[in-house]
């Protein structure tokens, strides 16, 4: 075993997390957290798991859902791509794998949504499977431990971090989930992004970046991405019984499959679907997503009948619907 991983079993035993409610055997529970800790606070999480697991106890119960449902549960949680890939995943494992999850990592890439890293942490914390997982957290860590620098978009030295990674596994294979735990809560707890610990790491005296006072340096950073900003106009139309109009939004794009209110590139579009109207322009929304920042500015209107390809859904009914997360909070702030 290597020193690296014999130390940090070690560690994580006596100062790891353990109080995580995904921190089961069960192959279901774990590929859900993993799912949703993509990209996601553990906190935020701990928030939207257990109600999830509520309303789905099994990976059957995800199968035969509506995708409303599961989108509803997700709102607010973002990059809803993972929750309709979460439930085509569910089909999957029924339809393709009769309701059990595969034991090996290359089977379970198969999945809708599930990458190499998913894969080799559903393998190690449920069935004991030598792979190595490597996400943000422990690309930092080996970059600094063992002073690894290069670029991080390139292939090439993202596969040299893998297979490094992989000469690091224990050779007791009983260890994988307290060595990959150890793994995550070592990079989420003590050598982060902006304030590594490293007075307190484990690593310390075998850190080559903490040696050549590179710490700050490695790893190095991503180009940033220029960020897009876009103008959306929102019509909320306004049932005298209080009621807004809402319609499901395409499967692709912005909040793809949720309900929304009609949403609209120009202002002149939006009048051209209701008519003439005496509209209250509502205070401007900015609403930041991955790449994007989005300036919506939504117009209210009192409005009787129907209008296309939605339905009339009254206040008290709005929690039973996948929002996207700034038309939610606008929706109760006029409630």
């Amino acid at each position: 075993m290597s020193e690296f991983s014999q130390r940090l079993i070690a560690w994580q035993k006596q100062h790891g997390r353990h109080h995580l409610p995904w921190q089961v055997s069960d192959p279901y529970c774990i590929w859900l957290s993993e799912i949703m800790l993509q990209q996601t606070q553990v906190a935020t999480v701990l928030d939207y798991y257990p109600r999830f697991i509520a309303a789905f106890p099994t990976v059957q119960d995800l199968a035969s859902a509506e995708q409303d449902q599961v989108l509803q549960l997700w709102a607010g949680l973002g990059y809803y791509s993972r929750a309709r890939n979460l439930h085509h995943a569910a089909q999957q494992i029924v339809q393709q794998f009769g309701g059990q999850f595969p034991t090996q990592r290359i089977e379970l890439e198969k999945l809708k949504g599930v990458g190499r890293s998913t894969a080799a942490a559903i393998a190690a914390f449920a069935f004991r499977q030598p792979e190595t997982i490597l996400d943000g957290n422990v690309k930092r860590v080996l970059c600094r431990v063992f002073a690894k620098d290069g670029d991080p978009a390139n292939k090439k030295f993202e596969q040299e971090l893998w297979t490094h990674a992989e000469t690091l596994l224990p050779d007791n294979h009983a260890e994988m989930p307290v060595y990959t735990q150890g793994l995550m809560d070592l990079g989420a707890t003590i050598c982060t992004r902006s304030q590594a610990r490293c007075n307190i790491c484990p690593m310390r005296d075998m850190c080559q970046a903490y040696a050549q006072n590179r710490v700050a340096e490695l790893p190095r950073k991503k180009t940033a991405v220029a960020v897009k900003q876009q103008t959306l106009f929102w019509l909320i139309a306004q049932h005298e019984n209080g009621s807004i109009w809402l319609e499901k939004r395409p499967q692709r794009g912005i909040w793809a499959g949720l309900y929304c209110v009609p949403t609209f590139a120009t202002l002149a579009d939006l009048n051209d679907y209701i008519g003439t109207h005496n509209g209250e322009e509502l205070p401007t929304i900015t609403h930041r997503l991955t790449h994007r920042l989005l300036e919506i500015i939504p117009y209210r209107v009192a409005f009787s009948g129907s209008l296309k390809h939605g339905k009339w859904v009254a206040p008290h009914d709005l929690a039973d619907y996948g929002l996207p997360k700034p038309l939610n909070e606008l929706l109760h702030n006029i409630k």
